[in-house]
């Protein structure tokens, strides 16, 4: 720029950069519609619903869906006074995580129910099989005990059956020896005394064994053994015979059965009386019966 010439008239300096402005102007205006498409086009798409469902472990709701957004007022385009720029790409909307968080997370606690149901079916059928393994064991234990106590009564009834043959025998022996010594001590008394009397009573015996017995003799004998007859039942029809054997002073040696009552009781109540009865009554002279038979009538001894 030349200054102004001394004395003369102001002249407007001239622009220089006269394009400049006008740009600049263009440019504003551009870069403000283009904000204004971006805004416009933003509020024009339809926002993306997103749900999520919100899970307790109590009470499994699900949460109530979002309301939808409002539809955004679009302005008025106004109109550019550059060229339009080209609209930016629609953004993509983004996947759906929170649904997915959600599936993994309903499927993780199916998974853990699942396995704490097999757990807890895995206890009971454990708690199940031992308590039957403890009552088969006691069971088994209550059978063995029972064989081992029905093995020892065994054992103990084998042990008293032998101890009481044993003893049964012992007695027997003991009575037979008892017996024999009776016999053979009633045999040498029989000897002395007959020999030392045979002189006197040896025709007297003889003359009355085999004949008949003095009623008052018999009478005697009879109420003596009856005196010593312990028998409760009273029946007329029973009768027993036997035959004695007596030593000269009355002392009986022997005695058998010849004729049978019939009953068992009564027979054995008779031999008892008999042999409570030695020695037995003499005759009036001071002799005996050496042997002789006698009938035991039930109507005659009561």
């Amino acid at each position: 720029m030349k200054p102004a010439m001394a004395g003369g008239p102001y002249k407007v300096p001239r622009q220089s950069a006269s394009w400049r402005a006008p740009v600049l102007a263009a440019a504003v205006h551009a870069i403000l519609l283009m904000f204004l498409w971006v805004g416009v086009s933003w509020q024009n798409n339809t926002p993306t619903e997103v749900q999520a469902e919100i899970w307790d472990m109590k009470v499994q709701e699900a949460a109530p869906p979002a309301p939808p957004a409002p539809e955004a007022e679009t302005e008025p385009q106004q109109e550019a006074d550059a060229e339009p720029t080209p609209p930016p790409p629609t953004p993509v909307a983004p996947p759906q995580e929170p649904d997915i968080a959600l599936e993994r997370i309903k499927a993780r606690e199916k998974l853990e129910q699942q396995q704490l149901e097999a757990a807890r079916q895995a206890k009971l059928k454990k708690e199940a099989e031992e308590k039957l393994a403890k009552l088969e064991a006691k069971r088994l234990a209550e059978k063995k005990e029972a064989e081992q106590k029905a093995k020892l009564a065994k054992e103990q009834a084998e042990k008293d059956k032998k101890k009481t043959a044993a003893e049964k025998l012992a007695k027997e022996k003991a009575e037979k020896a008892e017996k024999a010594a009776k016999d053979k001590a009633f045999a040498a008394e029989m000897r002395r005394i007959t020999g030392n009397a045979a002189k006197a009573s040896t025709g007297t015996a003889e003359r009355s064994t085999g004949g008949k017995i003095d009623g008052g003799y018999q009478a005697a004998i009879r109420a003596k053994i009856k005196s010593n007859l312990v028998y409760g039942t009273v029946d007329d029809t029973l009768s027993a015979t036997y035959q004695i054997t007596q030593l000269p002073t009355g002392e009986i040696i022997g005695v058998r059965k010849m004729k049978s009552s019939g009953s068992a009781a009564y027979d054995s109540a008779i031999e008892n009386a008999i042999a409570k009865s030695s020695p037995l009554p003499k005759k009036k002279d001071g002799t005996v019966e050496r042997e002789f038979v006698a009938d035991f009538n039930m109507k005659d001894m009561h």
